[in-house]
Order: structure tokens, then sequence, then C-alpha cells
């Protein structure tokens, strides 16, 4: 199923939000049960899926599993995202060492079991897989705030390290490809904290090696990139990608007067202020008004701003997609 010709094709306004959270808790089960097994994983998809309007399904977005395959030390709550923890490597002969794992390393082969489930399974509508970008990756290896200095003292120790990071990814993303999915999301929020020069360089320069090696006609790479505030969305279009994902935090009105229109722009309803904190009239309003603003781009994907968190209340999942129905209804 092309994803990025239905996307672009539909006679109507299509949704697709990050709320793989919600099926978890939907069908009784923690995070920390989804993210370490591919069937509960699955079946929280599958829920979705069924329940929702979506224009396609997306698997958890859980920028851990990549670390945590190069050997990083993962936290992994019950009811919260895991997270990495401390720092794997520090300097050029840290770097030069890390192995590039195999895909039978830490919860890999529990992510592909998922996607592939959900590909099987799922008739009705595309699977999104996910997987973490190049730079926040070795962001995760080298520690966020570490890397953001090494780039300018350090550049050639941090360009060997997105490398490795690369070479993994695109395999991974092979992988996940394999399984049947319509597409990868490659969320590479820190890439927002770069300048669009230094984004170039040490995101999209990578970015754009994994789009050239997985990208085709029956496989979509969207990029997501939540940290983007408007500075690096040139950057962004740069990588090649079929399909942008932006945060709450830019103008979309704006973002889709920058980007090409042969290029699927998505997002960007705040994903805790509305969807999380807000009542389920703050969920409609705010669907409505991005709706409205955007209503002359034939290529934009209305969507959450990044991941929904847990504990959302499903209500405000309906306010939204109301919100979507009605607002095409009366635009038909």
């Amino acid at each position: 199923m092309n994803l990025i010709k239905q996307l672009k094709e539909s006679n109507k306004r299509l949704a697709i939000p990050v709320l793989t959270n919600l099926g978890i808790e939907a069908i009784g089960k923690t995070v920390y049960g989804a993210v370490t097994n591919g069937e509960v994983h699955y079946e929280a998809i599958k829920y979705l899926a069924d329940t929702y309007d979506s224009a396609a399904c997306t698997v958890i977005m859980d920028l851990t599993v990549e670390a945590e395959a190069f050997g990083a030390q993962i936290q992994m709550p019950e009811n919260e995202i895991p997270s990495v923890i401390g720092r794997l490597v520090s300097d050029a002969d840290s770097v030069d060492a890390l192995m590039i794992p195999a895909y039978t390393a830490g919860r890999v082969p529990q992510y592909l079991e998922a996607n592939r489930l959900a590909a099987e399974n799922i008739k009705d509508k595309p699977v999104l897989s996910g997987c973490i970008g190049p730079y926040s990756l070795a962001g995760r290896l080298y520690d966020m705030s570490e890397i953001m200095v090494a780039i300018y003292i350090e550049p050639d120790t941090v360009n060997a390290l997105l490398e490795k990071c690369t070479v993994f990814l695109i395999g991974y993303c092979k992988r996940l490809k394999a399984t049947g999915t319509a597409g990868v999301l490659v969320a590479e929020p820190a890439a927002g904290l770069l300048s669009n020069d230094d984004s170039m360089e040490f995101s999209t320069k990578y970015v754009k090696k994994i789009v050239d090696a997985v990208q085709d006609d029956d496989f979509a790479v969207v990029l997501h990139n939540c940290g983007n505030t408007g500075e690096s969305t040139p950057a962004m279009i740069a990588s090649g990608a079929n399909a942008l994902h932006f945060g709450n935090k830019i103008d979309m009105s704006k973002v889709l007067k920058t980007v090409p229109s042969d290029i699927v722009v998505m997002g960007n309803i705040d994903p805790v202020g509305i969807f999380k904190q807000g009542k389920p009239e703050d969920v409609y309003s705010a669907t409505g008004q991005l709706l409205e603003q955007t209503a002359s781009f034939k290529n934009f994907v209305i969507s959450s701003g990044c991941d929904i968190p847990p504990l959302v209340s499903q209500d405000n999942i309906k306010s939204f997609f109301n919100a979507v129905t009605d607002f095409n209804e009366k635009h038909g």
C-alpha cells in the first residue's frame, strides 16, 4: 500500500496521530509490557487500528531500543517510555572500539515481531514502523549535552560515531521494511537543537543515507523532528524523506509555505498541552483551528506534534477525530 500516494491523493483531510500509549492502556497492559513484548505491542496497535479512523497505524515511539542494542543502560518504568541512563562512549577511543550490534541484541527482535504482526494482521490501513534518527541515537550514546559541544571540538569523533549509528539504522530499517510495513517514522528530535548548517552536517547527511537505502514507491520515510522551531526546516527538506513530521513548537502555516508541495507535511497538535492537559472541547477547538489554517494545502496530514503520552483521556482522542470528521463534512 503506497502510503504517500494515498495521503496526497485523498479527497479529504487525513489524520495520523501518534497514540500507541492509548492502545496499551486500553488492552489493560503496561508500557513496560509493551516495550518488552512484541505481541503485546502489536495488540495495542491493533486495538487502535480497529477503534480510530486513523489513515495509518504507528508503533511505539521508543527512542531507547537502538541505544540499548549498542549496550547503553536503560531505565524502564512500569508506565513510562524507557530512557537511557549514563554514557556509553566519551572519546575517540571508545567510539573506535564501539561495535555495531547484531539485530538480535536487546529488544530489537521484539520490535521487529510487533511490526511483523501488525503488517500481517492489519489489512485495512498501512502500518508505520519507527526508529530513532542517527544524531539522536549518537546523542544518547555520547550524552546529549556532551555531543552538542563535541560537534565543535571533536567533529571527527562525532562523525565516526554517526557513521556507526547510521550503518546500524540502515540495517534495522531494511529489516523493518521486510516485515511488510508501509514506511518508517525516523525520530530525530535532537537535531532540532542544532542550527540548520549543523543539522545538515550532523543529521541530514546521515538521514539521507537511510532514505537512499530504503525509501521507494512502496516504503516511505517520514522524518520527525519535534525540536525544530523553523531553523532547521531546510535541512529536513534536504533529507529527501517522502514526509516531514513537525512538533507543536512550529507554525504549520509557515512550514507548509516552505516545504515543496510534493512532500507530505504532518503535525502538530500539542501532545501534552492539548491532548493530555486539555478538555475535549480544547482538543476539538485546536484541531479545528489547525485544519482551517491549513485547508488550502493538499499535502497536509493532521497529527500530534509528537507521541501522545500515557494517561490521555479517550474522550480527548475522540474529540480530535470528531473535529477531523466535521471539517471533512464541511469542506466536502
